[in-house]
């Protein structure tokens, strides 16, 4: 098959250009390398390679000429970030997923799957499920839920989507630079100098952390397994349904803290329901935290 994957430089991206390329597909790779929180980007050789952005339809519309399936991970990924330039996100979330879509529909793709994110939920009932009203508590959030609408809306023109919602996807190649790295990466990184970690506020907000390795997973069995029409053009969750405390992670990390104020717009907890996840696309995690957080204590 021929993949073209937006944002495949990039973390989760280039995991799942390593996994594509492992199964023998072909890969087609646009990113403009526009995340600040990342170290390096991974550009594999392996891959046709083109440094672009998405928001430019001219420049991106004949690669997709010949395209099977797309995996959509470009973004503006950050919350904090997003508050303090929303224009810039939602132009890269909405107008570049709105034009990743039309290419994909007029180039006659079979599939497009779209990266969420669990933090359409918000401040929403616990455990998170797909069926739950959604709770946007910032303008990421928002281009998030956008950007599913305009899958549901392709969807029922004819191109196949599937929208998967990542909880706090962690692991190698995570953004670590910065004030607005991934809460693991700034760990990692903090670690590594001797530091003592980060923890906002009271350290009493828990999140569903998911290891890129199975998100990568869910990305390419999403595009390549069959689905009934019933089960496309909807959100899926990507998670492990549990979840630990900034506080519990320090705990497991054995290292001192130090804390910095609550920031604003996020929310107090994620916990997916990964019902509808397991029985229609056939996905479940296999990689945990608590391996994670012993290996990097060593």
């Amino acid at each position: 098959m021929i993949v073209l994957v937006t944002g495949g430089a990039g973390f989760i991206g280039s995991h799942t250009v390593d996994l594509l390329i492992k199964q023998k597909h072909t890969v087609i790779v646009i990113d403009n390398e526009s995340a600040q929180a990342n170290s390096k980007f991974y550009w594999d050789d392996r891959a046709a390679n083109y440094k672009l952005d998405i928001r430019d339809y001219d420049s991106i519309r004949h690669l997709f000429n010949g395209v099977d399936y797309v995996i959509h991970l470009a973004a503006q990924a950050r919350i904090q970030p997003s508050l303090l330039n929303p224009s810039e996100t939602i132009e890269s979330n909405v107008i570049g997923t709105a034009n990743v879509l039309r290419c994909a529909r007029e180039a006659g793709v079979k599939r497009v799957v779209f990266s969420s994110s669990s933090s359409v939920y918000g401040n929403g009932p616990l455990p998170n499920k797909e069926g739950n009203e959604l709770d946007p508590l910032n303008p990421y959030a928002v281009s998030k839920v956008v950007g599913e609408d305009l899958c549901k809306m392709y969807n029922s023109l004819g191109l196949e989507t599937i929208m998967l919602r990542y909880f706090n996807v962690y692991g190698p190649r995570q953004p670590d630079k910065g004030p607005y790295a991934t809460v693991l990466g700034k760990f990692q990184s903090q670690i590594k100098k001797g530091y003592a970690v980060t923890v906002v506020g009271d350290g009493s907000q828990k999140r569903d952390f998911t290891y890129v390795e199975d998100v990568a997973r869910a990305n390419v069995e999403a595009a390549f397994k069959f689905q009934k029409p019933e089960n496309l053009g909807k959100p899926y969750n990507v998670g492990t349904g549990h979840n630990y405390s900034m506080n519990e992670i320090a705990k497991m990390l054995g290292t001192k803290k130090t804390r910095v104020d609550k920031r604003p717009a996020e929310s107090q907890e994620t916990l997916a329901d990964l019902k509808n996840t397991g029985r229609t696309i056939g996905w479940n995690a296999v990689n945990y935290l608590e391996t994670y957080l012993k290996k990097l204590k060593t």
